[in-house]
């Protein structure tokens, strides 16, 4: 059988970094074994869905390079791709599970339920819509079959329900948990479809994963207690069910409880791929995608080995269901950090450079040449792309004050004589690279028979404002010698 999988998310707002998590999983077991990864909108909900949210998600998909083989944009040949286009599939679906006398009509109106769960609760039971009761509700098997006809000729509300299995034990397997038991007495008689023409996620997903030959289904682990119905309606419909791996969840940074979008909030990082709404995403917030994929593949599995940096190719060929964990992955935002950090500095300087162009209102007009120079000298410190130019500002406009501590630790009583003796010989000099600065400032502190560390520290503290920064010669070379003469001016006139 061809591998084929699907990502099937609801457009109901922006897409979790937990879901993009799901989506690449199938992506890369898709790839693994050169099968089909599908992208299917479940929109059957109709009262949730937001504007945008849709485009979002394949907006998101492509940022992290893992964009489907199929989807509502890319047709193949089991579509549609939205299941607001499918409604007749599943109410034909659904007919033929009540012809066979595996789902119901059920009329019973929510109050009478309201007033069911009340009254089993005061005896301190639960209401389960079962095989215990059904026979004695308000649906199609206690009901003629001329009284069930007149309901429907009269438009009255009802619901499609499955008929559950009394006293079975299901044995269920999962790629990732292995076997599990459920007693069926426990199965609530699920809805499947509603008198408004649309189906439950239960029925549109297991007859949409049928018929679009979906192998594999790999989802999160929320999604496992839906597991046995699954199961049930492959069973009532004799199809074949797919093979099952319910994903572990993502946990808060301190390994406790599912990740949320107020864990964001509160921690300042993002859980959202890409902006939405005042939210700002991992792409806005800085984080670039081969690092964000990076850290996505290692939340749940672990090739077994010390490796932790790899490729998209390489995660295609060494991917496997088997290394994915059962418990929940911890959050850790340091090593998101520590993985952007790296791909920034794998990153070509012209990229970056074109990136703060684009980015950085201020960089806008800036010599894409000179750009990349600048990235080449600083990149190595940073961990976000924005910060390469907020965190070194000094290489485009002079520092307006100076680190107090660096101050008061190196301006001596003489240095504002030295700086100025030292900016006469910069003023004279022709060659003003870091080489010829390199020169300049050996032989000016030979001159005066001082160490270089007296002039070294207050240059960079003239030139930056505070002790930080790479080379003085190459910050000096980029500048300019005008704007490294007039800096070490402005700190003379601060300090004298």
């Amino acid at each position: 059988m061809k591998v084929r999988v699907r990502f099937a998310p609801s457009p109901t707002g922006p897409l979790h970094i937990g879901g993009l998590r799901t989506a690449l999983f199938n992506y890369l077991f898709a790839k693994k074994h050169q099968g089909a990864f599908v992208l299917r909108v479940e929109d059957t909900d109709q009262s949730r869905l937001v504007e945008g949210a849709e485009q979002y998600i394949q907006d998101a998909l492509s940022w992290l390079g893992i964009p489907p083989d199929e989807s509502p944009a890319h047709k193949g040949g089991h579509g549609p791709y939205r299941q607001s286009e499918r409604r007749a599939i599943y109410e034909e679906h659904a007919m033929r599970l009540v012809q066979e006398g595996k789902a119901y009509y059920a009329f019973d109106s929510t109050e009478q339920l309201d007033a069911l769960r009340k009254e089993a609760e005061a005896k301190g039971e639960k209401f389960i819509y079962n095989h215990n009761n059904r026979d004695g509700l308000h649906n199609s098997l206690q009901l003629s079959s001329e009284e069930t006809s007149r309901l429907l000729e009269e438009k009255h509300p009802f619901v499609i329900r499955f008929k559950s299995p009394a006293d079975r034990q299901l044995q269920l397997d999962d790629l990732i948990r292995g076997r599990i038991v459920i007693d069926s007495n426990l199965l609530d008689d699920k809805i499947l479809f509603k008198s408004d023409g649309f189906p439950t996620y239960h029925l549109a997903n297991v007859v949409d994963d049928h018929l679009m030959e979906i192998s594999h289904v790999i989802r999160g682990e929320e999604w496992l207690p839906s597991l046995a119905l699954h199961y049930l309606l492959y069973e009532a419909f004799e199809w074949e069910a797919p093979q099952f791996a319910h994903l572990p969840l993502l946990l808060k940074p301190q390994g406790k409880g599912k990740l949320s979008k107020r864990d964001g909030e509160k921690g300042g990082f993002p859980v959202f791929p890409l902006s939405w709404g005042e939210s700002t995403g991992f792409k806005e917030s800085g984080y670039l995608s081969n690092a964000t994929l990076n850290f996505l593949a290692l939340l749940g599995w672990n090739e077994g080995v010390e490796q932790e940096i790899y490729s998209l190719d390489e995660l295609k060929q060494r991917f496997d269901i088997d290394r994915v964990n059962k418990s929940g992955a911890r959050f850790d935002v340091e090593k998101l950090k520590w993985f952007n950090h790296h791909y920034i500095q794998q990153a070509s300087n012209a990229s970056l450079a074109a990136t703060l162009q684009n980015t950085q209102a201020a960089l806008s007009a800036a010599d894409l040449e000179s750009l990349e120079h600048f990235v080449g000298l600083v990149k190595e410190r940073e961990s976000f792309i924005a910060d390469i130019y907020t965190h070194n500002t000094y290489f485009f406009e002079s520092p307006s004050s100076y680190d107090p501590k660096a101050l008061k630790k190196q301006i001596k009583e003489d240095t504002p004589a030295l700086l100025a003796g030292l900016a006469a010989k910069l003023q004279a000099l022709e060659d003003f690279k870091s080489a010829g600065l390199s020169d300049c400032l050996a032989s000016y502190c030979e001159e005066k028979n001082i160490g270089l560390g007296r002039v070294m520290a207050p240059v960079r503290l003239s030139l930056v404002g505070a002790l930080k920064g790479p080379s003085i010669y190459e910050i000096m070379a980029f500048i300019g010698k005008e704007s490294s003469i007039q800096r070490i001016d402005n700190l003379i006139q601060h300090t004298s």
